[in-house]
């Protein structure tokens, strides 16, 4: 089959899927493996063709609404011919191991264009769509071989671990529900996006407050409550370790300054009708940052008022007058019994240490 190359991209796949690999028009069993092998070369070269070209097409627009529709006419054109493959499967000619592996390429090929499409362009796609279900079976398979490779991933520690082990259950706990529910394409796109972000992050380990993993979640915004929960744990763990209260609050002030400078997306989410993940963890910071400062208050106030009472405690009760302790304390200052440099402050050192029968305070 002759490569194509005119004014519309999808052309060469287009003749490809409508006609050569239509069992209806053509008869597959009669493909050798070398016609089969090159068809499956140039299905892989033509779709980094095809990437480029709506690319140049795309920015050649001046108009939004020139790029919206587009956008979605490649999309909606590729998930017909994703449709037509699948459908085109069900002949018992694809039951032959060549033909059958160079069909899963192509649509492993049509997958890509398409996912290329919705990481590229989603602002110009409507996510809210539900997503049809022969495009859902070949997304959905592409992402439980990535769930696969994250599953044989290991941090280094058991923190991470649970961490993992929590994103993977979530996941697969979110592909279950889907089987119920319809899923839409905003959904399908947040979780090729994490899957992938994730089996990009190099380490695993522990690295601060922290790690790799948590600042990929926290930017992809993975508003899980069991995964919030869990870095609220780990949190309050952390900052139970100081002893005092002074030093709960400097640490827990500086956990959150770490926390206020992690990106994160506020367009993304995992969960709809879920409050972002910064809005749950940073109200749980201000409130509890009010407690221990709230906390210092009182013990600070507490201080104070036994710092009073032992003054109180240290007092001289004399049985006197209070006008009888002014005229000695006068007498002694001008007989110069003390010595001052003014009688008033003879008052100020000595009266705070003095009471009378009938008046504590002086």
């Amino acid at each position: 089959m002759k490569m194509m190359n005119h004014n519309y991209p999808l052309e060469w796949l287009d003749a490809l899927i409508l006609v050569h690999f239509n069992p209806v028009k053509t008869d597959l069993s009669q493909m050798s493996e070398a016609e089969l092998a090159v068809i499956s070369e140039h299905a892989v070269k033509e779709s980094g063709r095809i990437q480029v070209r709506i690319k140049n097409e795309i920015f050649a627009l001046r108009r939004k609404r020139e790029i919206r529709l587009l956008v979605r006419k490649y999309h909606s054109t590729l998930i017909f011919l994703l449709d037509t493959m699948l459908d085109n499967q069900r002949h018992s000619v694809f039951q032959l191991p060549s033909v059958s592996e160079t069909a899963e390429l192509i649509i492993k090929c049509l997958d890509e264009l398409l996912s290329f499409l919705e990481q590229r362009f989603s602002s110009y796609l409507s996510l809210d769509e539900r997503v049809p279900t022969t495009y859902l079976l070949v997304s959905r398979k592409e992402l439980q071989l990535k769930l696969k490779k994250l599953q044989k991933r290991k941090a280094e520690n058991n923190e991470m671990n649970l961490v993992l082990n929590v994103v993977i259950k979530e996941v697969l706990e979110s592909f279950s529900m889907q089987e119920r529910d319809r899923i839409t394409f905003r959904q399908m796109l947040y979780e090729r996006t994490l899957l992938g972000e994730l089996l990009l992050v190099d380490d695993f380990k522990d690295q601060g407050v922290f790690s790799a993993l948590d600042q990929t979640l926290i930017g992809l915004n993975f508003n899980s409550s069991v995964y919030i929960n869990l870095l609220i744990k780990r949190l309050v763990s952390k900052v139970e370790l100081e002893e005092d209260i002074a030093g709960k609050l400097s640490l827990l002030s500086f956990y959150w300054k770490e926390f206020n400078q992690i990106y994160s997306n506020e367009k993304l989410f995992f969960k709809a009708g879920m409050q972002h993940l910064k809005t749950v963890v940073g109200s749980w910071f201000e409130n509890e940052i009010q407690y221990l400062e709230k906390q210092l208050e009182i013990l600070a106030v507490r201080s104070k008022e036994a710092g009073g009472d032992e003054k109180k405690e240290n007092k001289l009760e004399c049985d006197l007058s209070t006008d009888q302790i002014g005229i000695i304390l006068r007498a002694a200052d001008e007989a110069r019994i003390v010595k001052s440099r003014s009688m008033s402050l003879v008052f100020q050192r000595i009266v705070p240490h003095l009471s009378t029968a009938f008046k504590r305070n002086l």
